[in-house]
């Protein structure tokens, strides 16, 4: 496998050129952010922009937790990629990078400075510092028209603005695609139920799904569902793991934003 790398400091647009930058050698595979990417597709791993603080967020993108790094792994193996871009603030990341992922030394180095404009990555930087915004490279999922496109995630930006005076806000992550302008994406609010559905069914305990719904946001979704739990099994324990795998197969099959996911046993069956 042959292993390329683009660095370049924070913000200044690194991931808006992946893409293009893969493209034009002719890579398929891309880490970035945690998320180990196919074109269009995240294939395993979850984003460090998901993470409640800015260590955790380091953390995550440099794969420290073991699960995380595992899963990665074995979605590399079973691609078996024959080149991969990998995206960093540093080279030393790069290297920490491909060191917990099993990777080959790097054969080539590409700045963010090579194939970006000063003026270009003057913009990448203000957008980031002015309005918060991070783009990753897969596409923008909608649901309806309404739908923001964007997450909002936990990590916070300070601001000083005046005299001490101090401005927060909210980390945008931006997903948008730089490859794709055929038309635009919708997923119906009918499909991310039959997803849950589906993710609640087959947890062992679970008799029925008696009903599922859907509240979009501009931040992202707050999903209902209503199942009939088999006796014997400890209730608790079989709602929360509806729960965790809906949030998660629906975080990994769309890519959007799961807020909640709350779940009700209606009734017990014996």
């Amino acid at each position: 496998m042959k292993v390329y790398a683009l660095v370049g400091r924070s913000g200044t647009g690194k991931s808006y050129k992946a893409h293009m930058l893969a493209s034009e050698k002719g890579i398929e595979y891309i880490i970035d952010d945690g998320l180990f990417i196919k074109g269009n597709k995240i294939l395993a791993g979850i984003s460090a922009k998901k993470e409640s603080t800015r260590v955790a967020a380091v953390r995550r993108a440099l794969f420290l937790h073991p699960e995380h790094a595992r899963e990665v792994k074995e979605a590399i193996r079973e691609a078996e990629p024959e080149s991969m871009l990998i995206l960093g603030t540093s080279e030393k990341m790069i290297s920490r990078i491909t060191s917990q992922l099993g990777l080959p030394p790097v054969t080539e180095i590409i700045t963010i400075d090579d194939i970006s404009t000063q003026g270009e990555i003057r913009r990448a930087q203000r957008y980031r510092h002015e309005q918060g915004k991070h783009v990753i490279p897969v596409p923008t999922f909608e649901i309806r028209k309404d739908f923001s496109g964007y997450f909002i995630d936990p990590l916070k930006i300070f601001r000083v603005v005046g005299k001490g005076k101090r401005i927060e806000t909210l980390e945008k992550t931006v997903v948008r695609p730089t490859y794709s302008y055929m038309g635009r994406f919708y997923i119906a609010d009918t499909a991310i139920e039959a997803i849950a559905a589906y993710n609640a069914a087959n947890v062992e305990g679970v008799y029925r799904v008696l009903s599922t719904s859907i509240k979009s946001r501009d931040d992202g979704l707050l999903i209902f569902i209503e199942v009939a739990v088999r006796f014997g099994f400890r209730i608790h324990n079989v709602l929360e793991t509806v729960q965790s795998n809906i949030a998660k197969d629906i975080d990994r099959l769309t890519g959007i934003n799961v807020i909640q996911v709350n779940v009700t046993a209606k009734s017990l069956v014996v």
